[in-house]
């Protein structure tokens, strides 16, 4: 797994992950605590039974086949024989190698005669040593030297009776056999206990089910409470390309309720704004036309051909800049729907009309590449475009390339370019370079503004960059 997938995995993107993984990590460590106390409180080989429950139940085990006739014995030991306790009865005495002897095991003796209220029944304890020569277990005896073996010297926890010192406690490798009152012996052996080779196995794959089950609560519930967040963000981005939506429900928690009431809001305040603006320029185009339709009868009567000529050429020029605003205003406010379309074959047939018209433009790109978005404005956006670079160059070369979620369109110039310091202010309506424009080749100074404000309304951007061999770059991106 590479550095950036393990970032990924320790850092996701998601709240919803987030939240989960929070959770998780919490339980983890709560776990992990819980399991280290667990561990470290109880030593290697815990005891199947403490001495004070082992002879309880061998007591009263004892006291049950002694009550009952020997022909009803066996049913009745194989029904007390469970895994942690093996429980054997037979007639005659056991074979034992060595029955021991010391504190710890004639206390055990002491005890359980004293539970069984016989301080002279014959009780047998056979202790079978580990790890064999052979892996098998052999009988406890002398040790070949001085002292014990160390395998016995092994602590299996507490002593079982207050002040003995003797360590080794009861297990499946201790043996105790009980004679009974008719002279038959019962047999008491450890058997493989619950918590035996694989306690921590099974201990893992309780903490892997717990861990499951809470992850996938977890991610159900931060699901559900980040649902909301999505129509958050789509709405959000419907209306940075300049598409209206319906408010949003105000669902969630406090916090998230809180900021889709203050999205709806901006959202209608926006809408207005952008409604009022366009009726104000309406309502303002609308009375400059009659003083500007006076003005012309009265051009009309002056004598004088030349202030008559420099006269309607400035009317001219004010009812198209009347006309570039309020078009400009119209495309902003514009609901065109947004669909599929192909974005190679638009700029085709805008290359194919230029050169119809005589001019230099050269389409470099797929035959066919599909993207979304309005097709009017899109088709005014490039229009634009490629005039001023026709008008400022004298001709054009455009490329289309595609990339992953996005389309690239760049047009090259051969024009003299625009100094850096430029690059945003030639986007401000009705700005103009006059070293390189003039009224009598240029617009009113709104043809980049409406093709950046058009771009910008489809989630891409409009770029500049003057090329080494000469002329201007202008780089448009829109997303597929």
């Amino acid at each position: 797994m590479t550095a950036k997938a393990l970032r990924r995995f320790a850092f996701p993107d998601s709240i919803a992950a987030r939240m989960a993984l929070t959770v998780v990590l919490a339980l983890l460590l709560t776990q992990a605590v819980s399991a280290l106390i667990y561990l470290t409180d109880r030593s290697e080989g815990p005891p199947i039974h403490g001495p004070g429950v082992l002879i309880q139940r061998v007591t009263a085990i004892v006291q049950l086949v002694e009550s009952t006739p020997q022909t009803d014995r066996d049913r009745l030991v194989g029904a007390l024989d469970d895994p942690v306790l093996r429980v054997e009865w037979a007639r005659e005495r056991p074979p034992v190698r060595q029955d021991m002897g010391g504190g710890r095991w004639d206390g055990l003796r002491r005890h359980l005669r004293e539970s069984l209220g016989s301080p002279a029944r014959a009780i047998l304890v056979e202790v079978e040593r580990r790890g064999g020569p052979d892996g098998t277990r052999r009988p406890d005896g002398p040790p070949p030297g001085d002292g014990p073996p160390p395998d016995l010297r092994r602590p299996f926890g507490p002593p079982p009776f207050p002040g003995e010192s003797d360590e080794r406690r009861w297990g499946p490798h201790v043996r105790l056999s009980v004679q009974l009152t008719d002279g038959s012996w019962l047999s008491f052996s450890g058997g493989d206990p619950l918590d035996g080779p694989f306690r921590l196995l099974r201990f893992a794959l309780w903490m892997g089910g717990v861990v499951a089950v809470i992850m996938a609560l977890s991610l159900l519930a931060a699901r559900r409470f980040t649902a909301p967040l999505a129509g958050f963000a789509s709405a959000a981005e419907r209306l940075g390309v300049g598409e209206g939506s319906e408010p949003l429900p105000e669902t969630g928690p406090r916090e998230l309720r809180a900021a889709t009431r203050a999205f709806n809001r901006m959202q209608g305040r926006l809408a207005r704004f952008v409604a009022d603006r366009t009726q104000m320029l309406a309502a303002i185009s609308h009375d400059l036309r009659t003083p500007l339709t006076r003005l012309r009868l009265r051009a009309e009567l002056v004598d004088d051909p030349e202030m008559q000529r420099r006269m309607l050429a400035d009317l001219d020029e004010m009812e198209a800049m009347i006309a570039a605003t309020m078009a400009f205003a119209r495309d902003d406010a514009k609901r065109e729907p947004r669909g599929r379309l192909d974005l190679a074959d638009l700029l085709q047939s805008l290359c194919d009309d230029r050169v119809d018209s005589g001019h230099d433009a050269v389409y470099d790109g797929p035959a066919h590449a599909v993207a979304e978005g309005r097709p009017v404005a899109l088709r005014r956006a490039f229009a634009n475009l490629m005039d001023n670079a026709i008008a400022y160059g004298g001709g054009f070369t455009i490329r289309l390339t595609l990339e992953d979620g996005h389309a690239r369109v760049a047009i090259d110039d051969n024009g003299p370019g625009i100094p850096v310091d430029e690059f945003e202010k030639v986007f401000a309506p009705f700005y103009r370079l006059e070293r390189s424009r003039s009224r009598d080749t240029g617009g009113v100074g709104l043809g980049l503004s409406t093709a950046r404000t058009i771009i910008r309304g489809h989630g891409g951007d409009i770029a500049l960059e003057n090329r080494a061999e000469g002329g201007l770059r202008v780089t448009v991106t829109l997303p597929r």
